[in-house]
């Protein structure tokens, strides 16, 4: 039986896919989670065999909670369940490790076939995402900025486009004042941008910012 935490902050979302999935033979979904850091705790809780991941959720974020729940365990099977089919969406996430890619536009059965996929050691992406990935063949292609931050770096990335203040920041993260400053610094140097009006026009630009934060 292959078991499955699904991560979506939608409630109707969640108790549909969770019951298209229970209908299957061979599936199972053992957890759900409302946020990214719901959704990584949950994963080192239950053990799972693939989760499916939506990236617009609250707090950390989908991408986010996919680089934690990957730096944990290498080998995790992630499949991305998201209404945007960007081109720059898929190449961050499968550079980060995770298994598969779906809209959520997809019929169920491409979305219980991506599941059969990635547990049997394949990867998979639905065909909207194929479709728009041939877009890294022409000359404006470029690769996210933001791949080159660490994981707390991204951490304070996600807070600063959410508007959290420093002290928001710092207790979130349980961090000082001034090691929040130093990772917002740091980010900056390596994103070559001065300021948090920079970052957020950087982060439009790349779609970071729809396909993590909101």
């Amino acid at each position: 039986m292959i078991k499955v935490l699904l991560a979506d902050d939608h409630e109707l979302v969640r108790t549909g896919i969770e019951a298209l999935l229970n209908a299957c033979d061979d599936i199972t979904v053992v957890g759900v989670a409302k946020s990214g850091e719901e959704a990584v705790e949950k994963v080192s809780t239950f053990l799972v065999d693939v989760v499916l991941m939506d990236i617009n959720m609250p707090g950390m974020g989908g991408v986010e909670a996919c680089r934690q729940i990957l730096h944990n365990n290498a080998d995790s099977k992630i499949i991305i369940i998201s209404t945007d089919n960007h081109s720059h969406i898929p190449p961050q996430l499968f550079k980060l490790g995770v298994s598969g890619f779906i809209s959520k536009d997809s019929p169920v059965a491409e979305m219980i076939k991506a599941i059969r996929k990635v547990v049997a050691g394949d990867h998979y992406l639905s065909f909207d995402a194929v479709y728009n990935l041939a877009s890294r063949c022409l000359p404006e292609y470029y690769e996210s900025p933001f791949l080159k931050l660490s994981r707390r770096e991204a951490e304070v990335v996600t807070l600063i486009l959410q508007g959290k203040s420093i002290k928001e920041m710092s207790n979130m993260l349980i961090l000082s004042d001034k090691t929040v400053n130093t990772y917002r610094y740091r980010l900056y140097d390596k994103l070559k941008i001065k300021n948090d009006v920079e970052l957020t026009r950087l982060a439009y630009k790349v779609g970071y910012f729809e396909s993590a934060l909101i």
